[in-house]
C-alpha cells in the first residue's frame, strides 16, 4: 500500500457526514430588466471555513448570531466555492471572473514551498496580483456609474485604487496584518486610538463611506484581514470561549475572531436598516477558501485551507436583497468567479472585453431558473507545504497539496496530481468527506471526468508542470512520509 494512502486512512477517523435538505419551491420573482440597479455590499472574510458559522457548525462553541440571522432572509448557497484554495488566486479570480490559467495567480509567492528534495516536479512561476490589463469588477461597476470603495485586504496589486476603486482603505500588496490592534502598521490607514481592533475599525470606515454614497448607487467592497492569522482578539471574549471549553488558547482566540467578525456584520446590517438602504442593498457574505482545520471545530468536509479537497474550496455564501431574492436553501454548485457576470447583469453594465469563466446567476437568484448542468474547475500547477500534517488531511502529510488540477461535476469530483499522473474520484452525495477514492469502482465515470479535465486544461491553456525537479530525492520524500505517518499514528 502506498503512503499516502496509509496517510488518508489514518486520517478519515476524523471525519464525519452529515447532510442538508434543499428547499425548491418555486417564487414569481421579475427580470433583472424591471429592477432598479442595486447597491452592492460584499463582504469576504479571510480564511473563514464552511464549517465555522453558527448555522453550519458541528459544535456549539462558535457564537454567529447576526450571520445566523442574515442566513434566514438570504438565499444559502450549500455548495458554493471559492476559486482556489488560498487567498490571492481566489480573490484574483473572484475580481478578474477568470479562471487561474486566463491571469496567472496560483498562490500566495513563491510557488516553490516545501521542502526541494521532495518536490518531483518544477512548478509553474506564480503571478504576484493581477496585470492592470485586467478588467476588474470593480472598474466595471465604476463604468456603470457606481462609486466603489475598498476596506480591508487587497493581496491582487500594489493599490486597488489602480484597479476600480475610488476610495481604498487598507488595501495593498499586503496579504495579512501583523498587528490586529493599533497600531496597525499596515500602508493605506492610519492607526487609531491605541488598542483598537481592526475589525471594529474597518467597519466604521465602510459605514461611515456608504452613509456618505447613499444617494449614489455604490459597490462596497468589505474583505476583511480577519479570521486570517495570527490569532488576537479581545482578552474578554478569549476567555469567554476557555470558559466554553476550548483548551487551546489560538483556537479560542480564533473562535472570538469570529465572533468579533459576527458582531461588526450585525453593525453593518443595523447601519442599513437605520439608512433606508437595506431594501435597495444586495448583501453577499462569504469567504476567500476554507478555514485552517483545527481539533476543536470538528467538520464534515476534508482538509483545509491550501487543499483541493472540499475544506479548502467550500465556502458559506448568503445573498440577500429583501422583496427581490427569495430566503431559501440551494444546492446548486456555484463559484465566486459567477459573482462578475452576475453583478454586472443586477448593474446593467456593459461586458468587460475579456474572457468571463463565471456564470450569471441572476435568474436563479431571482427565481426565474435552476441551473442542471455546469462543471467547476480549479488549477494549481505548483506546491503548498503542510501546515499541521494530521488535520491537514492532504494527499500525502508533506504537503497540503501538490500540484495538480480538479473538476466538479454533478455531484462527482476528480482531482489529477501530475507528479505521477494520479487521479482521486468522489462522489460528494454519498462522500461528503472524500474519503473513498472511486477511480477503479467507478471506470466510466472516471473516464467522462478525465476526459471533461484534460479537455478544459487544453481549451484554457492551463501551464501543466512537467520539467523534473534535479534536486528531487524519491528515497527522502518516502523516508520523511513514512515518519511523519508514524508521528501521527502515535499522537
Amino acid at each position: 500500500m502506498k503512503l499516502h494512502t496509509i496517510f488518508i486512512s489514518l486520517c478519515v477517523m476524523l471525519l464525519s457526514a452529515c447532510g442538508g435538505k434543499t428547499n425548491t419551491s418555486a417564487v414569481e420573482s421579475p427580470q433583472t430588466s424591471t429592477l432598479k440597479k442595486p447597491n452592492i455590499l460584499m463582504i469576504v472574510v479571510d480564511d473563514l471555513g464552511w464549517s465555522d458559522v453558527g448555522y453550519n457548525q458541528t459544535t456549539d462553541l462558535f457564537e454567529t448570531p447576526n450571520i445566523d440571522e442574515l442566513s434566514k432572509q438570504s438565499l444559502r448557497f450549500d455548495q458554493a466555492y471559492a476559486g482556489a484554495a488560498n487567498c490571492a488566486p481566489s480573490r484574483a479570480v473572484l475580481m478578474s471572473g477568470q479562471y487561474g490559467p486566463r491571469h496567472g495567480v496560483y498562490t500566495v509567492s513563491p510557488s516553490t514551498r516545501g521542502n526541494e528534495k521532495t518536490r518531483k516536479l518544477i512548478p509553474i512561476k506564480n503571478k504576484r496580483g493581477l496585470n492592470l490589463e485586467v478588467i476588474t469588477l470593480a472598474e466595471s461597476l465604476k463604468a456603470a456609474g457606481y462609486a466603489t470603495g475598498h476596506f480591508g485586504k487587497w493581496h491582487l496589486g500594489a493599490d486597488p485604487d489602480k484597479q476600480g476603486f475610488d476610495t481604498n482603505i487598507a488595501g495593498s500588496h499586503q496579504g495579512m496584518t501583523f498587528h490586529y490592534f493599533s497600531p496597525y502598521k499596515l500602508p493605506n490607514i492610519e492607526d487609531g486610538p491605541k488598542g483598537e481592533y481592526l475589525t471594529d475599525r474597518l467597519t466604521t470606515e465602510v459605514i461611515d463611506w456608504v452613509k456618505s454614497k447613499k444617494n449614489e448607487p455604490f459597490f462596497a467592497y468589505l474583505p476583511y484581514y480577519t479570521v486570517h492569522t495570527p490569532f488576537q482578539a479581545v482578552a474578554d471574549t478569549v476567555k469567554k470561549y476557555q470558559d466554553k471549553g476550548i483548551k487551546d488558547i489560538k483556537q479560542a482566540t480564533y473562535a472570538a475572531m469570529v465572533e468579533s467578525m459576527d458582531t461588526n456584520v450585525g453593525r453593518i446590517l443595523s447601519m442599513l436598516e437605520a439608512e433606508n438602504l437595506a431594501d435597495d442593498t444586495l448583501v453577499i457574505f462569504t469567504s476567500d477558501n476554507g478555514g485552517y482545520r483545527m481539533s476543536s471545530f470538528p467538520s464534515p468536509l476534508r482538509a483545509g485551507k491550501g487543499s483541493y479537497y472540499d475544506g479548502g474550496l467550500r465556502v458559506p455564501l448568503l445573498v440577500r436583497w429583501p422583496a427581490v431574492i427569495t430566503p431559501n436553501i440551494d444546492q446548486t454548485p456555484v463559484i465566486n468567479a459567477d459573482f462578475y457576470p452576475t453583478l454586472l447583469n443586477f448593474a446593467n453594465a456593459e461586458q468587460p472585453d475579456q474572457e468571463l469563466d463565471g456564470m450569471d446567476l441572476s435568474s436563479l437568484l431571482l427565481g426565474n431558473e435552476t441551473i442542471t448542468s455546469r462543471d467547476l474547475f480549479w488549477h494549481f500547477p505548483i506546491y503548498l507545504q503542510a501546515h499541521h500534517a494530521l488535520t491537514d488531511q492532504g494527499q500525502d502529510p508533506l504537503f497540503r497539496t501538490r500540484p495538480g488540477s480538479a473538476i466538479r461535476s454533478g455531484n462527482w469530483k476528480l482531482i489529477q496530481y501530475y507528479e505521477n499522473n494520479e487521479f482521486e474520484l468522489y462522489d460528494l452525495a454519498t462522500d461528503q468527506g472524500e474519503t473513498v477514492n472511486l477511480v477503479n469502482s467507478a471506470p466510466e465515470k472516471f473516464k467522462e471526468l478525465k476526459t471533461k479535465l484534460l479537455n478544459w486544461q487544453q481549451q484554457i491553456g492551463a501551464d501543466i508542470p512537467t520539467q523534473l525537479n534535479p534536486k528531487y530525492d524519491a528515497q527522502l520524500n518516502e523516508q520523511l512520509i513514512a515518519e511523519k505517518l508514524l508521528q501521527i499514528k502515535e499522537q
